[in-house]
């Protein structure tokens, strides 16, 4: 699934970046989604399957450090990536005449941008603070990799203050996406039953199906195991639910966005229909 989700998100850039008719702002937010999903599984899968080869799963403080700011940097970005998505997805069956206006480049650079920083920012200070706590327990982490909710459980000192503020924070986080998207949907949705075309509605509803698909498998992950109480946290369904953000969406992200769409796919059978340029001298 590693190699699935690398070598899928892989493709999918180049077919974009080599591909003109591509050069759009829906594939550009999908560029930023693959090159996020390749970063953030291999923060975690890669130390995995290795201590599996060597048979001891062994982390220094600072490489837990390391990989707990690296997931969180690339989680959060996508999760206000995920919002400006569905913005574009709005602004493109809603409003479709003025979209090369609101949709300009500027935008999609400061958009994808902001996206960046925000997970940036969120991930600095949590995992600053997260790895300032005292460890006096076993140092075993109940886990394949360094979350924040596991990595606080072999703290010492008193953490409910700080686990009630980050879930607070995560709850404030998570509420504008989640407005985005709900009404950007909805919006879409409206909008459906007034398009002339039934195929073009088929093809709306079928793209909106398996968006909203993946944002709620990614949201709802991301609601467990940072905002809901620690009353409902258990290790076994903890690894669980991590790992659908972290192995399974990043596999899935590329198909989804891949084999449903007939641009790229258009665009993949070009790029196997090009033959190599000695193809004809050695003819």
């Amino acid at each position: 699934m590693f190699l699935m989700a690398l070598s899928g998100n892989s493709l999918l850039i180049l077919l974009i970046l080599t591909d003109t008719h591509l050069h759009t702002p829906m594939y550009f937010f999908i560029t930023q989604l693959s090159l996020m999903d390749m970063v953030y599984i291999s923060t975690t899968v890669p130390k995995m399957l290795m201590d599996q080869v060597v048979g001891e799963s062994r982390i220094s403080a600072t490489e837990c450090g390391m990989q707990m700011f690296l997931y969180l940097t690339l989680a959060g970005s996508e999760v206000f990536l995920l919002a400006a998505m569905s913005y574009d997805h709005y602004v493109a069956i809603c409003h479709p005449l003025h979209y090369p206006i609101l949709m300009n480049h500027r935008l999609c650079l400061l958009l994808a941008s902001g996206c960046w920083f925000l997970g940036l920012v969120n991930s600095f200070l949590l995992t600053t603070v997260t790895m300032t706590f005292p460890f006096c327990c076993s140092g075993e982490i109940h886990h394949f990799f360094c979350e924040v909710p596991a990595v606080m459980k072999l703290s010492c000192s008193e953490t409910s203050l700080y686990e009630t503020l980050m879930y607070l924070c995560y709850a404030l986080m998570l509420l504008v996406p989640v407005t985005v998207i709900s009404s950007s949907y909805t919006c879409i949705l409206l909008t459906v039953p007034r398009m002339n075309s039934a195929e073009g509605q088929n093809k709306v509803l079928a793209t909106c199906s398996s968006h909203m698909t993946m944002m709620l498998l990614f949201y709802g992950a991301a609601i467990y195991t940072y905002v809901l109480s620690s009353s409902y946290y258990t290790p076994e369904k903890d690894m669980v639910v991590s790992v659908f953000y972290t192995i399974l969406i990043p596999v899935l992200n590329p198909l989804i966005y891949s084999l449903r769409n007939k641009d790229v796919t258009e665009a993949l059978k070009k790029m196997c229909s090009v033959r190599p340029p000695f193809h004809d001298m050695v003819k």
